[in-house]
């Protein structure tokens, strides 16, 4: 463990309350420079370029037609929304990066926030909403004011949710402070029981949220891990867990990725390197770039040691990986939160051993990003080099990953074998490792004979999801590290 990880994260992120970037000089920088950035750099490497006319490599062949063309755009990010490849449809992924410093610490898992990861669900008829809590991260105000998964709050800042209030009332999570009115439940009927109000904060998350061994399920030692984010300076944590799996000779692993929307791709090859015996250094993905990059395409292949890193994701040494040598399948949590790196290690291991999957369908994400700054002489991909004159960045997709079969073909999510859906039990949402918790027991009933390829769930036609806006744009991705280099 890194004792002096808190207080390298708490200096950092003292500054990323400063919202503004400026160099010595405090020179300014016009929006049309930016956009000269934003074009040059998408024409490079942006996956679909050649998809996208207005990216056609004439484009900057004469010099005043190209200014006027880049002079339409109000902003660089005007520029950049409009050189993506159908919009939303086909690039999901893409986004333009207002400071990038502050991107840097959010894919290390450090945010100004609650801590907290809310569900909304219709739970009648009569059009009523609940948010019950998914997830609580330790040391947030949301732990710090005895908030627990399975919460429920019927109404934020003193307004009851239902279906025509929901849009409006939800945005207010996003604030810098909200009072959540809390509510129990009995045969559906909401009594009130507390407000508690909470001011965001900066919040540091280890992904390695719990790593347990039940003992005696159907006679095997089952290990369980709740993983939360491919995140590269928790990388010795992460293989810390595998160490106590592998000490204990677990018989079953059961990986929980619900709430993980991917993050980096090495760190993706570590984990799958810690599950498959026989990993040794073979191919885990292969990713490809667009024609101008073909140089990049390359493997991934599976590791005997892993690279850790230090808060500010420098490199600080490395360690033998911890693998397991004693499972012969892969079970999987997911829901529509499981995402890009996380449905990786799902593609990855397929062509290995068996997965077996339990929740719901997930996000379907299977091409990546790298960051590009303006740095022309690197091509934008050195983050030294770039412009001090201004934070803004890319982050654009670039590569599509394919397992050693070549499969790919995964952008409507990986369905469940086994469909559990974790909101109809709103009412009872268990804490993550409790073996009655609904998903949870689905796996564990499945190692003890019990299941067969749809599970019973508590099918109400009166019940549905709803989608919340995510806290912040990088909570589905993956990423090549800033010192990627493939085989």
């Amino acid at each position: 463990m890194k004792i002096s990880k808190p207080l390298i994260i708490v200096f950092i992120a003292s500054s990323l309350l400063i919202s503004c970037f400026k160099d010595n000089d405090d020179n300014a920088i016009s929006s049309r420079d930016i956009n000269d950035f934003v074009w040059k750099g998408m024409n490079s490497w942006y996956n679909w370029q050649t998809e996208v006319p207005d990216l056609s490599d004439t484009k900057d062949d004469n010099s005043s037609s190209y200014a006027a063309y880049l002079n339409q755009f109000s902003n660089p990010e005007e520029l950049f929304n409009s050189l993506r490849y159908q919009y939303g449809i086909t690039d999901r992924f893409s986004w333009f990066i207002d400071d990038y410093i502050v991107q840097e610490q959010q894919f290390q898992g450090i945010s100004n926030s609650f801590g907290i990861k809310f569900q909304a669900v219709q739970i009648n008829n009569n059009g009523d909403i609940i948010l019950y809590i998914e997830y609580v991260a330790d040391n947030s105000p949301a732990s710090n004011s005895n908030i627990l998964r399975g919460d429920i709050i019927n109404a934020v800042n003193g307004t009851v949710l239902n279906t025509s209030n929901f849009n409006n009332v939800v945005n207010d999570l996003y604030k810098e402070t909200v009072t959540l009115s809390f509510v129990s439940e009995n045969n559906g009927v909401l009594t009130p029981t507390e407000d508690k109000t909470i001011t965001a904060t900066i919040v540091y998350e280890n992904p390695v949220y719990l790593a347990k061994v039940f003992n005696n399920i159907d006679g095997k030692k089952v290990g369980y891990l709740v993983y939360n984010g491919f995140r590269s300076s928790y990388n010795d944590e992460l293989n810390e867990a595998f160490a106590t799996f592998k000490n204990d000779n677990i018989d079953e692993l059961i990986l929980d990725l619900r709430l993980n929307g991917g993050g980096s791709v090495a760190t993706s090859s570590y984990l799958a390197s810690m599950i498959y015996a026989d990993a040794g250094e073979g191919i885990f993905a292969n990713l490809e770039f667009n024609s101008k990059h073909t140089n990049e395409n390359g493997s991934y292949n599976f590791s005997n040691t892993l690279n850790v890193y230090n808060a500010d994701n420098v490199k600080t040494g490395e360690e033998d990986i911890n693998r397991l040598t004693t499972i012969n399948r892969l079970y999987v949590l997911v829901s529509g939160g499981t995402a890009s790196a996380s449905e990786m290690v799902i593609n990855g291991l397929k062509p290995y051993i068996p997965v077996k999957l339990i929740g719901t369908t997930t996000y379907g994400k299977n091409v990546g990003s790298i960051t590009l700054y303006d740095s022309p002489s690197s091509d934008y991909t050195d983050r030294a080099s770039a412009n001090p004159n201004h934070s803004n960045a890319m982050q654009p997709i670039v590569f599509q990953i394919f397992n050693k079969n070549g499969m790919s073909d995964y952008t409507q999510g990986f369905p469940p074998d086994i469909e559990v859906k974790e909101y109809e039990y709103w009412n009872n949402i268990l804490p993550f490792g409790d073996e009655n918790e609904a998903v949870l027991k689905a796996a564990l009933d499945d190692i003890r004979g019990y299941t067969t390829k749809t599970s019973k769930t508590k099918r109400t036609s009166n019940i549905q999801s709803l989608d919340i806006k995510p806290f912040n744009k990088f909570e589905k991705e993956m990423y090549l590290d800033n010192d990627f280099s493939l085989n």
